[in-house]
């Protein structure tokens, strides 16, 4: 997939912003705070109907302003056929509006997959130091972009999970058992198929994971990736009749395909407490470069890349591997961000063959070079 232009107003702090696009490398250039990540956000947005930051979309808005919108126009290759465009408006106080080739969707879960997209920010982070909710968060984004049965059947499961919770909050005299048991079964189909394409995904990621980590840490290190279930030990639906006494306690379901986890590993510890932050960040790129493969295989498009701060916590030579790596295996479409110009210009005349810089200046963009 090939981002051609890219129209941005009131997104954030951005006013006006109007670019055209390189297929291959495309890097922004500014201090903190200017608004880099907000463009890639705004790619993002629409790609994936929402921000990656920010959870109401009025929060959006820039200040003082009643309304953001987001415009881009796409190709499936940088020969420039087959063009779509995507466009997203959000006005305070009032409805999202998303279309795509001027059509207005009814539901937004239809546009996800449509324009393939991967992200990799310095809150990822997140994905080794926070509970089990982050990765799987990250397992729904490799899956949900290709497979609409599997974000069919998650977004059914959580519903249902969600109504089951209410009704464990009663007290017991006034729950409906029957009720109950009904939302037990439907959990248990939904789950089922959850649980059986996450595992299907594992075992198609594992090889490409290690295959970039290997490529971006040199070899240096052994990395091990694992999926973890309730759902490996027993049917759903019988896990939660064994544990209808203790959800009743607890007033939650206390088992299912919403607690599934990864485990995460390096030199056969754990990476959260023996990985350096160098070795986190690899570990994270490659995750998400391996998601970038796996879409890229099950749509039949590449991605677009989005790299938000690459050179955090990672030396030099990592990152030029990295991006070697990249611009070398057929991915497509980039988009970067650094605060160092001499680092960029650096890296670009080692990896890049066709490029554009721009500088970013409270919000405002433009073109310092192009190849």
């Amino acid at each position: 997939m090939y981002l051609k232009c890219l129209a941005v107003s009131n997104f954030k702090n951005i006013e006006q912003v109007d670019i055209e696009c390189s297929p291959v490398m495309n890097c922004f250039v500014g201090n903190n705070g200017e608004g880099k990540t907000n463009l890639l956000d705004g790619i993002y947005y629409l790609s994936m109907c929402k921000s990656k930051f920010v959870s109401s979309d009025c929060m959006n808005i820039r200040n003082n302003e009643e309304y953001f919108m987001l415009k881009a126009k796409y190709f499936a290759d940088s020969s420039e056929n087959d063009e779509n465009c995507a466009s997203c408006g959000v006005k305070r106080n009032g409805k999202k509006s998303f279309k795509y080739n001027s059509k207005e969707y009814k539901k937004l879960s239809e546009h996800i997959g449509v324009i393939p997209l991967v992200f990799i920010t310095p809150s990822d982070t997140m994905l080794i130091t926070d509970k089990s909710e982050e990765r799987r968060k990250f397992i729904n984004a490799v899956i949900s972009q290709t497979d609409k049965q599997y974000l069919d059947a998650l977004l059914r499961y959580n519903n249902v999970l969600q109504n089951r919770n209410k009704l464990l909050k009663n007290k017991q005299s006034d729950i409906d058992f029957s009720l109950l048991d009904t939302m037990s079964e439907q959990m248990s189909i939904y789950g089922k198929i959850v649980f059986e394409k996450r595992k299907t995904m594992i075992n198609m990621f594992l090889p490409m994971f290690q295959n970039v980590y290997d490529a971006v840490s040199d070899n240096r290190e052994t990395v091990k990736l694992s999926y973890r279930s309730d759902l490996d030990r027993s049917d759903l639906k019988q896990l939660l009749d064994e544990n209808l006494e203790r959800d009743l306690l607890l007033q939650h379901t206390s088992t299912g395909v919403h607690r599934d986890d990864l485990s995460l590993e390096i030199n056969g510890r754990s990476l959260k407490n023996f990985g350096s932050q160098g070795q986190q960040k690899t570990f994270i790129i490659a995750m998400k470069m391996a998601q970038f493969r796996m879409i890229r295989q099950n749509a039949g498009l590449s991605p677009i890349l989005l790299l938000d701060d690459i050179f955090d916590k990672l030396d030099t030579a990592r990152v030029e591997r990295l991006i070697t790596f990249v611009t070398g295996n057929g991915f497509g479409q980039i988009f970067l961000t650094d605060s160092n110009k001499n680092r960029l210009d650096s890296l670009l005349r080692k990896t890049a063959t066709d490029y554009k810089l721009f500088g970013v200046n409270a919000g405002n963009v433009e073109l310092l070079q192009s190849s």
